[in-house]
């Protein structure tokens, strides 16, 4: 990396305002193996000292006024974006991303840090009539109090900006355990913090291995909410350990989306919107299309479409010109989604795009038609650049196989039947669905899934809510 500012790149933990430089654990490339770093694995006690740290400095925090905070992350904003090649440089190094989806990561992230800088100034309550004589009541809008965040490796700077931000807006004061895989984006974020002005205390990051670090946040009772972002196995298992002292949660956990595209959709746009959704980052995101589900009067052409645009993919390091696929993350993902595709062509499935000779830690972008709801790749999240496309004829067989899944984060349809649009989109089973759109997320709109996808919102009003407790109080004598 050729970083600008060589200072944003910290082998180092973040408590109470002071770096933790220990050499425990390795950070390698994805593209090359590599280690860039190594890093403390925080211990429960040093995850203890944090909560202490983000607790004291609660008091001070929330004190200050709504634009008072307000101002302090707009100045977070400005030096995110003004580090904005810097920040992608290291995102792309630890995750394998190609930089132009680094790039666009850091603008997005930090669109969150200016949203809930101007919602902070909107904090309000009300004042309630009462129904009897001499007396108010007024609800006011309280920080929740001390927040775990614990985000993933596949959008580190994105996930951050997008928990951190609200919580800090709110007044809440953070304790930040990111993925282990990608610990410098966050770190970055957060000397940058500093820089803003952002006082000691109020945002900690701990890097190193999650089983103590999540055992120490969700068993603290000065702990009050936690937001986590990963898979709906470890998202029940956080949701176990946080009930004994009922800390509020935020999950947002696995996904299955289902992406169908009837006969009278816009071919162009659906096989665009096809590539938006199934290949951005690889196919590692939690919303991505992982089943393609295609009307027979649309399917040929629509497969022929898709796989020319899938053959015409670069793969290699993030770094490179002109790539659009980087590394998976690792070794283990690069497992899952060559079982994935070994198991659909046992059971009859047929790829229809070139085989490329790659190196081990790069997945092949594949188009496979006859998929089955028999096969693993219908019920598991495959989490990377493969397009299994299922044939439909009618809308109800379109809608039974869109909803069969235990899974309600994403889903998208293609359709210029305005009515079919309504109808169709009303009964999917999903928190957020796309119409005859690819992409999902930004900030002014509720992000977040129902059913096995978690609960909780992300993005717009709903975000910082997320973050905020409501107090009722009475006045008599009036």
């Amino acid at each position: 990396m050729n970083l600008q500012d060589p200072d944003l790149f910290r082998n180092a933990a973040l408590i109470n305002g002071h770096w933790l430089s220990r050499p425990e654990m390795d950070v390698t490339n994805p593209a090359t193996g590599t280690v860039l770093g190594q890093l403390p694995d925080c211990t429960a006690s040093e995850t203890r000292d944090a909560i202490a740290a983000a607790d004291r400095a609660m008091v001070g925090w929330r004190a200050l006024t709504h634009a008072a905070r307000a101002d302090l992350l707009l100045r977070w904003y400005a030096l995110i974006l003004d580090h904005s090649e810097d920040l992608a440089q290291i995102l792309t190094a630890e995750q394998g991303k190609p930089l132009s989806e680094a790039r666009t990561e850091v603008t997005y992230g930090a669109s969150f840090v200016r949203w809930f800088a101007e919602e902070a100034r909107r904090i309000n309550g009300k004042i309630i009539p009462s129904p009897v004589a001499g007396k108010k009541i007024f609800a006011m809008k309280e920080p929740v109090g001390v927040c775990a965040i614990i985000t993933p490796w596949n959008f580190p700077i994105a996930m951050i900006a997008r928990k951190v931000a609200p919580g800090l807006a709110a007044g809440c004061t953070m304790v930040v355990k990111p993925s282990d895989f990608t610990p410098y984006s966050a770190l970055a974020l957060a000397v940058l913090a500093e820089r803003a002005g952002i006082p000691a205390g109020v945002m900690n990051i701990l890097t190193g291995k999650p089983e103590a670090i999540g055992a120490a946040l969700t068993e603290s009772p000065v702990v009050r909410k936690l937001s986590f972002t990963g898979s709906t196995r470890v998202g029940a298992m956080l949701a176990e350990q946080c009930a004994p002292t009922l800390k509020r949660l935020s999950l947002e956990l696995g996904g299955n989306a289902p992406f169908v595209v009837f006969d009278d959709a816009d071919l162009d746009a659906a096989v665009e919107g096809a590539m938006q959704s199934k290949f951005r980052n690889g196919g590692q995101t939690c919303v991505c299309a992982n089943r393609i589900i295609v009307q027979s009067g649309i399917h040929d052409a629509f497969v022929a479409a898709l796989s020319a645009r899938v053959d015409a993919l670069q793969v290699g390091a993030g770094t490179g010109a002109d790539v659009n696929i980087g590394p998976m993350i690792n070794t283990a993902a690069i497992e899952k989604i060559s079982a994935h595709v070994a198991d659909a062509l046992a059971q009859g499935a047929t790829r229809v795009t070139r085989p490329r000779d790659l190196p081990a830690h790069y997945a092949d972008p594949v188009v496979l038609t006859g998929a089955t709801t028999a096969m693993r790749l219908a019920s598991e999240e495959t989490f990377g650049p493969v397009a299994p496309i299922f044939r439909f004829d009618t809308e109800a067989e379109a809608l039974a196989l869109a909803n069969g899944t235990p899974f309600g984060l994403a889903a998208y349809f293609y359709t210029r039947d305005m009515a079919r649009a309504f109808r169709f989109g009303e009964a999917l089973e999903f928190g957020m669905v796309g119409l005859n759109t690819g992409t999902l997320s930004n900030e002014v709109a509720p992000f977040g899934g129902i059913k096995a996808s978690g609960m909780g919102r992300e993005g717009a009003q709903e975000g910082i809510d997320e973050y905020l407790e409501t107090k009722a109080l009475h006045f008599g004598g009036l």
